[in-house]
């Protein structure tokens, strides 16, 4: 059965690529710690299920220690140059969005069909969408190649390209995800459900709801991914509040409260890969260009989700 386990030893494979083919740059100055960064980050992929709890929490400290000391450095990978993707844009036109639209049509259809009885044993149900997703991955791959005429090892070159431009924040949701887990761990969650419980009008599901989504935007800015906040925000109030003591709807609290933790994220410098490396990229004079731009767009949204989440998470 196709389940996490065969998901992380592809994202372990890739990112052992990416060491190995960064140690062989001359050009980067500092392709040691590019290469150790990666290295480590495969190692989390590859043995992190077979290894203790304390083994992986020092892979993580060697990785912020290698990353917080000089960070990485960015190397010239063997891809194509501006003329050459000038000239394949013109040849192929909007057939260059073929690659993108496979990956969530893949995961999509993927989604549905390993939950079908007939392919019951395939995939582990539970990570349906996950498997989908690599798939898709495969399938854009297998479109991409001969439709671009690219050598076998382009996609490993433009994601150690891609992954050197972003740097270490490429790993932060990940990191921000588990810290949100250790929170929720730790009763974090069940603290804020304490105090809001102590805190809201008796009876109130507006200011439930309201609690919810702008604590979610809210926790999102403080940790910068909005993965981190969900389980501690859901477990404080979204759960015992919202849908077990006035009855909300599961899925859709789930859902828009997720929406609500986004807003948060599109306006804190916390989620750096989101908004301090955009503008990084494009060489903003104002490093918080990006959040300004956003933070009007972001409040919206998030009086919005609140509006929607008390309309209809007590009526269907």
């Amino acid at each position: 059965m196709i389940g996490l386990e065969t998901l992380y030893l592809i994202g372990g494979a890739f990112f052992a690529a990416i060491a190995v083919l960064s140690v062989r740059d001359a050009s980067n100055p500092k392709r040691w710690k590019n290469t150790a960064f990666w290295g480590l980050f495969a190692v989390s992929f590859l043995f992190g299920s077979h290894l203790p709890d304390f083994a992986n929490g020092l892979v993580v400290i060697a990785m912020v220690l290698v990353a917080g000391f000089g960070g990485l450095g960015r190397g010239e990978p063997a891809t194509t140059g501006p003329e050459e993707r000038t000239e394949s844009a013109a040849r192929l036109g909007n057939r260059l969005f073929l690659p993108a639209l496979a990956i969530p049509l893949t995961a999509l259809a993927g989604t549905f069909a390993f939950k079908r009885p007939e392919l019951a044993g395939l995939v582990d149900p539970k990570q349906a969408t996950l498997v989908s997703l690599i798939l898709g991955v495969f399938a854009a791959l297998a479109i991409a190649m001969p439709m671009l005429r690219a050598r076998p090892a382009t996609p490993l070159q433009e994601g150690r390209r891609l992954l050197d431009t972003v740097g270490w924040a490429a790993v932060l949701p990940q990191m921000l995800a588990a810290l949100g887990a250790v929170f929720a761990a730790a009763g974090v969650g069940e603290a804020i459900g304490q105090l809001a419980g102590q805190s809201l009008p008796e009876g109130s599901r507006m200011a439930a709801v309201a609690a919810y989504t702008f604590g979610m935007a809210i926790f999102t800015m403080i940790m910068g991914n909005a993965f981190a906040a969900f389980p501690v925000m859901t477990a404080g109030i979204g759960l015992p509040l919202i849908v077990l003591k006035f009855g909300g709807n599961p899925a859709i609290v789930g859902a828009i409260g997720m929406l609500s933790g986004f807003c948060g994220t599109l306006m804190t410098p916390m989620a750096a890969n989101f908004n301090v490396v955009p503008a990084a990229l494009l060489e903003l004079s104002d490093r918080n260009g990006v959040i300004r731009a956003q933070v009007p767009t972001a409040i919206l949204l998030l009086f919005a989700n609140t509006a929607l989440m008390y309309v209809l998470a007590f009526r269907f």
